[in-house]
């Protein structure tokens, strides 16, 4: 007779090797790379913001945009490769936090919840991953302007019950642009810093980045989330956009020229608190 296979003990092995993983040097490596590709793509993002701000509405305002604009710059290839490598840590990260599952496992809807978060941002980055690698790629062949959310849309709202998808959908983006926002101006996020590491006069900087680069997105989020609400209510999946979308919406205003470089600093004050957390995030129980 077989040796009968111990379900509990390949549970526990299985769970030594996530939490051996989580504190490991190579994954803390992988994920402050990850975070400094991060900082890199919003300052691009930002300064592509700028552009439409006056008025270069060839100007994409976005990661795709973004990525096309690093592959122009001289050595600009092994820039984007090494972004490549940047994001894949980030998701590696990111997945084995959703496996691992965050310390404080008592509030166990809470742990859910924060897992599920860390799954989604893996996925994201993944994304960002393969479009990275798509640009490595195909550096030489020129960008075709596209609307993904567009597209995807239009998909949704032709399911049964799509309409009221995309507006969940909308509202949820709102929500989670609020959250971010409420982090950045209650200080929440400095928990996630080694302040102890920091002079008086970083720490000052640092905390300022952040929340002014926290509210940012939350404008962004909001202006995404409420017009994919629109798109739903007029079925018209034109409508969706993304951060590119949001922020040439937010150009066509008569008062957006203005608004959008406020936004653009403060999209680039969020990539420059990436880099610092680069360096200072508490990250595999360091």
């Amino acid at each position: 007779m077989g040796a009968r296979v111990d379900v509990e003990d390949v549970k526990e092995r299985s769970q030594d090797a996530l939490e051996r993983a989580a504190e490991s040097t190579w994954l803390e490596r992988l994920a402050r790379a990850g975070l400094a590709a991060r900082g890199l793509l919003y300052v691009v993002v930002a300064i592509l913001a700028v552009q439409v701000a006056r008025g270069q509405g060839q100007a994409r305002a976005d990661k795709q945009g973004a990525l096309q604009a690093v592959v122009r710059q001289p050595l600009g290839r092994l820039l984007v490769l090494l972004l490549a490598v940047g994001f894949a840590g980030y998701a590696i990260w990111r997945f084995v936090e959703a496996a691992d599952g965050p310390p404080d496992e008592g509030d166990a809807r809470k742990a859910t919840f924060k897992r599920i978060g860390y799954a989604a941002r893996g996925v994201l980055y993944t994304f960002f991953f393969f479009s990275a690698v798509r640009v490595f790629i195909w550096a030489n062949k020129a960008a075709t302007p596209q609307s993904a959310e567009a597209d995807w849309t239009a998909r949704v709202l032709n399911w049964p019950g799509g309409t009221w998808l995309v507006q969940a959908v909308g509202l949820a983006v709102i929500g989670g642009g609020l959250y971010i926002g409420w982090r950045g101006l209650s200080g929440k996020f400095r928990k996630r810093l080694k302040s102890f590491e920091m002079g008086q006069i970083e720490r000052r900087w640092v905390r300022g980045l952040g929340a002014v680069g926290m509210v940012a997105r939350m404008l962004v989020f909001g202006v995404i989330g409420v017009l994919l609400i629109i798109a739903a209510r007029q079925h018209d999946p034109s409508q969706a956009a993304g951060i590119d979308g949001a922020l040439k919406r937010l150009a066509d205003r008569s008062y957006g020229p203005v608004l959008l470089v406020v936004v653009a600093f403060g999209l680039a004050a969020y990539g420059l608190y990436s880099f610092a957390e680069a360096r200072y995030r508490r990250v595999c129980g360091s």
